[in-house]
């Protein structure tokens, strides 16, 4: 079949780049339908061990300068891998949720930090961005393909699920640091990049505080993401 570029009415996604598409085999080689090289790929130890692992989990290898140009959004792509889009298995005991969604850089940089401390799950309560776009996949570097993500069509329905959740707001009751986390099976919980959480969720668990200094208004979602996920797996 003849590739088309991304749209997120396709039933399949790119990997752009060595590293991810070396991620997509490690972790979904039973997602994989093909990896394309370009003529230009240097042959380096990198590339060499793409090629070996794609001949161990046997996904069909090919060279295709004309479709790699076309459907990479900038130069110097020589790797794109072709894979099949998947249901992930639901809810966890420890997740972390994401309401709303918008930025796909920070998607991607969320899915590697979260894979960094441990939390292999991930719930999104749509509207939210496409995760499997190609620049969510690269800018988590291939960290979604080890994530488990499951899917909300609204906050409502997302409340009804019976984890421990901790929401974390700029009105927030409780302070991050003051206070030990007993429960077993609990999410973090986390807003829009622009509204944060509604103020309804004030009330529907434990409402958390990262505190900063005054000089600004707010932290970035990726970095107060971290900051969470540090203090809660420490």
């Amino acid at each position: 079949m003849k590739l088309e570029k991304y749209n997120k009415d396709l039933n399949y996604s790119y990997t752009f780049g060595a590293f991810p598409t070396f991620e997509l085999i490690k972790a979904k080689s039973e997602c994989a339908l093909k990896v394309i090289f370009h003529t230009k790929c240097k042959q380096t130890d990198e590339i060499k061990n793409l090629v070996d692992l794609c001949k161990r989990k046997n996904v069909e290898i090919c060279l295709d300068d004309k479709t790699i140009n076309r459907l990479a959004e900038k130069e110097n792509v020589f790797v794109v891998g072709v894979f099949k889009k998947y249901v992930g298995s639901g809810v966890a005991a420890k997740n972390l949720v994401l309401v709303n969604p918008s930025d796909m850089g920070n998607l991607g940089t969320i899915m590697r930090t979260a894979l960094g401390f441990g939390f292999n799950n991930l719930v999104i309560v749509k509207p939210a961005v496409d995760y499997f776009n190609p620049k969510v996949v690269r800018a988590s570097m291939g960290a979604i393909f080890s994530l488990n993500i499951a899917e909300f069509d609204n906050l409502t329905d997302y409340l009804q699920t019976k984890n421990s959740k901790y929401f974390f707001m700029l009105n927030g009751k409780q302070t991050l640091g003051s206070f030990k986390n007993t429960a077993k099976n609990f999410d973090l919980v986390f807003g829009n990049e622009a509204h944060g959480l509604p103020e309804s969720c004030l009330n529907a668990g434990v409402s958390v505080l990262i505190k900063h200094s005054h000089a600004i208004d707010s932290l970035n979602l990726p970095i107060s993401v971290g900051i969470a996920l540090y203090e809660f797996t420490k």
